[in-house]
């Protein structure tokens, strides 16, 4: 009996989780949802995002609301990125759905966006597309710096930090 109910309970969870509202269940004692600068999941969206500066070994490093560090690729153009496909797999793009914001230490007037080839909108800082990398598992980590010559952390002016 308790099988029974268990199973209604998790089939009457199952249902509230994947149609009906569209808006999602109250969650007590759940925190308030923050901003998300992931690459989006399949069936997820991006939502505006804040650019902010940290320090590291390497020096002032831009970073994303959640603390994971930007990157640049040295084969994109100005305010296009070349990164698709098993390439943004890799290196996710730092996507929005409205403008980008500024930190303590962001230059606002360096932050743009750019149509990606996928329909996303991409975050560009000095007209560089920016990205995290796949590997960095925590804040702080810059596993991606220098990896293959190309992808390097970037520093608050804009540039490649190639050290």
């Amino acid at each position: 009996m308790k099988r029974l109910a268990l199973l209604g309970f998790v089939a009457a969870l199952a249902f509230t989780a994947c149609g009906g509202d569209s808006e999602p269940a109250a969650q007590p004692n759940t925190p308030a949802p923050t901003q998300s600068t992931q690459a989006p999941t399949q069936g997820s969206s991006p939502r505006a995002t804040t650019v902010n500066v940290a320090t590291s070994p390497l020096g002032q490093i831009l970073i994303d609301a959640e603390g994971r560090t930007l990157y640049l690729f040295m084969n994109d153009t100005a305010n296009t990125s070349v990164c698709t496909g098993g390439c943004a797999q890799t290196w996710p793009p730092l996507l929005v759905t409205g403008p980008p914001t500024g930190g303590l230490g962001v230059e606002a007037s360096k932050l743009g966006t750019t149509s990606r080839t996928d329909g996303g909108t991409q975050v560009t800082y000095n007209g560089h597309p920016l990205y995290h990398f796949a590997s960095d598992s925590a804040p702080g980590d810059t596993k991606g710096q220098g990896v293959g010559g190309n992808w390097f952390v970037v520093s608050p002016q804009g540039e490649p930090i190639q050290s």
